[in-house]
Order: C-alpha cells, then structure tokens, then sequence
C-alpha cells in the first residue's frame, strides 16, 4: 500500500525534496499529498508547489493561540487523511493533546544522537561537548520535546577542525538517506510503535542503525 504522507516543514525543504525524488525514481512507494508549514516565506511551499502539490501556510500569529492554531493545522492535515505526518524541519512546538491524538502516526528528523542535544543549536552543543561521534535521528513525535521513541539513527565522526557548519553539513548528508530508509521501513510495515516502544518486524527493538550502504541490516 502507498503510504500517504502529510509533511509539515518552516525551513528550506531538503528533507522533503530528498522524498519527492525518492518518489518520482520510484524508489519509495509513497505519496505526499500535501506540504504545511508555520512560515507564509517557507522554501518547502516553493518545493511543494513547484512539484504541483498542494501547499498551505497556517501562520500562528493568525490565531488566538497555540491551541487555536493547532486545532486549525490539524484539522486540515486530517482533511486530507495521510497515513503518516512527517516533521521535516518543522520548529514549532505542538500541544500535548493533539500529539496524543496521533500516537505512532508522526514522525520527526532531528540533527543529534538523541537522547543527546535536544532542542537547537545541535552541532555547536555537540562539538563543546567534545563528543566523537555526532549524527542524526528519527523518532516519533510526542509531547516531550525530542523525546519520542528513536526508530532510527545515522552517526557521523566528529573531526578535528570542525566547526558547526562542517559537522551540520556531514550530518545533513546522512539525514536524507536515514529518513527515506525509515519511511520505507514504516511503509513496508516493518516497523511500529507499541506501548513498550519500537518494534520492528514484530519484535522490541533499539534504534536502526543506518549502515553505509544507506540501508538498515
């Protein structure tokens, strides 16, 4: 089955370009069937509307609050009916109970090994920290912030001469690969969120681990 998906995105839009090629080569059986985004200027609309798909800006300053605005983002997003939600670079924060709503159907890429370096500024926390490795992962959404079950990672060296942008740029050619590989992996059915956490073909499981290949074992 053609998984269907929602992304939401504020930024420039490469994770969601990297499932718009990875779709037309025919080499992810998916669908977007829409891109939303916080931010009216967001790069990721020019990519949706360029690829003649559906694209919204629902800004929070047009509504009362958090909860208004999200009832108004999360009611068009259901209209639409995805499969999946997809946070690719979305930088709001959404309320609890619309996150309880959707358990195991959103999913976020975020630029650390979590649980390390939640929240910004990744690549800066990561080199003051002085840690070897640094990397990227995919995790369900929930009201803890990056704090979801990790389905998958992508781990990087950190090297000596590094600054943030270095490191954000060896990541960020890991996080395209690691996302797409999740999504083929949720779309094949093989991975699932339990009360327990992640499993994966039927079993608990840790994190995949995203090989050089670019394919989980």
């Amino acid at each position: 089955m053609t998984l269907r998906l929602a992304v939401l995105a504020s930024g420039r839009g490469s994770n969601l370009q990297a499932i718009l090629d990875a779709i037309a080569a025919g080499t992810l059986d998916a669908e977007v069937i829409g891109v939303w985004s916080d931010r009216k200027d967001a790069q990721a609309l020019v990519r949706a509307r360029d690829a003649g798909m559906q694209a919204h800006a629902i800004r929070p300053r047009d509504f009362v609050d958090r909860a208004a605005h999200d009832a108004a983002l999360f009611g068009a997003l259901d209209a639409a009916g995805p499969d999946l939600i997809v946070c690719a670079g979305y930088m709001r924060l959404i309320g609890a109970d619309v996150l309880a709503a959707r358990a195991g159907r959103m999913i976020n890429i975020h630029p650390s090994l979590l649980p390390d370096f939640k929240g910004l500024h990744t690549h800066q926390r990561a080199l003051d920290a002085g840690v070897p490795e640094h990397g990227a992962s995919v995790h369900y959404v929930t009201a803890e912030l990056d704090g979801g079950p990790v389905i998958a990672q992508a781990r990087v060296p950190v090297l000596p001469g590094d600054d943030a942008a270095t490191l954000s740029a060896r990541v960020l050619g890991r996080e395209h690969p690691l996302l797409l590989e999740t999504l083929r992996w949720i779309a094949a059915g093989r991975v699932a969120l339990h009360e327990a956490g992640i499993h994966v073909d039927g079993r608990a499981s840790g994190p995949l681990q995203l090989a050089a290949t670019d394919r989980f074992p």
